[in-house]
């Protein structure tokens, strides 16, 4: 067999499929860090977007044979995470912060690191009066770095929703820091 490292998602899926299930651990080692802080940007508490995560991966695995594996599995995967953190949200129907439980690794310096640390505050603490729909996009595009298309597979809106929703978040969070003297 082929290194696997070197195997795109989609040829891990059609692998899954045919040959060897135990191969989707893989793709749960490849996506769970990014899943688990996409789901925190959203949520707001980590426990809660690891088991979000878990329960995604879990769907993912069970109808792994509905995913076109012509499309991007990354885009699947995180359309799953969206739609389970936002039914969690729902549930709690509350509001969840994000208390900068966000972790960023660095090699840096410890004056450099604690410039980091206050600025992700204080972005937080923006993003957490944002409404839902523009946290969750300026945390696809600027935290996640998805493109535009990737953006409009995962949250289901077409390519120009997502540019003017970009658009609107930056504005609102520019307002919003701007309010807190940011």
């Amino acid at each position: 067999m082929e290194n696997i490292e070197k195997l795109s998602d989609e040829k891990i899926v059609e692998l899954v499929r045919k040959k060897d299930k135990e191969l989707f651990a893989h793709i749960i080692r490849r996506y769970s860090n990014k899943l688990t802080r996409y789901a925190t940007y959203l949520i707001g508490d980590e426990d809660k977007a690891a088991d979000v995560v878990q329960n995604s991966f879990i769907k993912a695995y069970i109808n792994l044979n509905s995913f076109n594996t012509k499309k991007k599995f990354s885009s699947y995967i995180y359309r799953i995470v969206h739609n389970e953190s936002i039914n969690l949200i729902k549930k709690e129907k509350k509001h969840i912060s994000l208390d900068g439980k966000i972790e960023i690794e660095s090699n840096d310096n410890l004056e450099e690191e604690f410039g980091k640390k206050e600025i992700k505050k204080q972005v937080n603490k923006c993003l957490n009066k944002m409404p839902i729909i523009y946290r969750e996009i300026l945390s696809l595009s600027f935290l996640e770095e998805k493109t535009y298309e990737e953006i409009s597979d995962i949250l289901r809106i077409p390519k120009g929703t997502v540019g003017t929703r970009i658009n609107r978040a930056k504005a609102l969070m520019k307002k919003i820091c701007k309010q807190e003297r940011i």
